[in-house]
C-alpha cells in the first residue's frame, strides 16, 4: 500500500509540471481615436505564464460587430513575443475585438476578449467627407469675392470729364 500512495504521489509531481506550461496572455492597446476605413497598427504582446515572451507563435487579431467578423493576422515584429497587426474596421459603431494568441502548444491557444471599441463613421462606409481645409479655401474664396463687389459699388459708374 505504501509504494502504491508513492508511486501515486510520483506520478502526480511528474503530471503537474507537464500540464503547467499551456496558457499565455495577451497584451492589447486599445485604438484611440479611429474612424472606419483608417488602418490600426495594432501591437499585440503575447506571453507564456504572462512572463516569457513567445515566439514563434501566430496570434490574430479579431473584430466583430452584430453577425460581422474580420480577422488580421500578426506578423513578429522582431521583438520576442511582440506581433503586429494592420486593422481595418470597414464601418463605424461599437466594434468588439479579441486576440488569438495562437500559442496551441499542450493545447492551450485561446481567445482574449478586451473591452469594446467606438469606431467613427468614415469615408469607408459610403460617407462622403470634405476635409477641412477645403471649406477654408471656400471661406476665403466668398470674402474675397465680397471685397470685390463692395469696392466696385463704392467707386463711381462713370467718372467725372474733365472741363477745359
Amino acid at each position: 500500500m505504501r509504494s502504491f500512495l508513492l508511486a501515486l504521489g510520483c506520478a502526480l509531481v511528474v503530471v503537474a509540471p507537464a500540464s503547467a506550461g499551456g496558457w499565455a496572455t495577451a497584451g492589447l492597446a486599445p485604438p484611440e481615436g479611429i474612424s472606419s476605413g483608417d488602418t490600426w497598427n495594432a501591437i499585440v504582446t503575447i506571453k507564456q505564464h504572462g512572463t516569457t515572451p513567445l515566439a514563434g507563435v501566430q496570434p490574430a487579431v479579431i473584430i466583430t460587430k452584430g453577425g460581422e467578423t474580420h480577422r488580421f493576422a500578426a506578423e513578429p515584429t522582431g521583438t520576442a513575443g511582440v506581433y503586429a497587426a494592420k486593422v481595418k474596421f470597414p464601418s463605424g459603431g461599437t466594434w468588439n475585438y479579441a486576440v488569438y494568441d495562437g500559442f496551441t502548444q499542450y493545447g492551450g491557444a485561446k481567445l482574449h476578449t478586451f473591452a469594446p471599441v467606438a469606431v467613427a463613421g468614415g469615408t469607408s462606409d459610403g460617407g462622403f467627407s470634405i476635409p477641412a481645409w477645403t471649406w477654408i479655401l471656400v471661406a476665403a474664396a466668398l470674402a474675397l469675392g465680397a471685397v470685390f463687389l463692395l469696392a466696385r459699388r463704392a467707386r463711381p459708374a462713370h467718372a467725372p470729364v474733365a472741363q477745359p
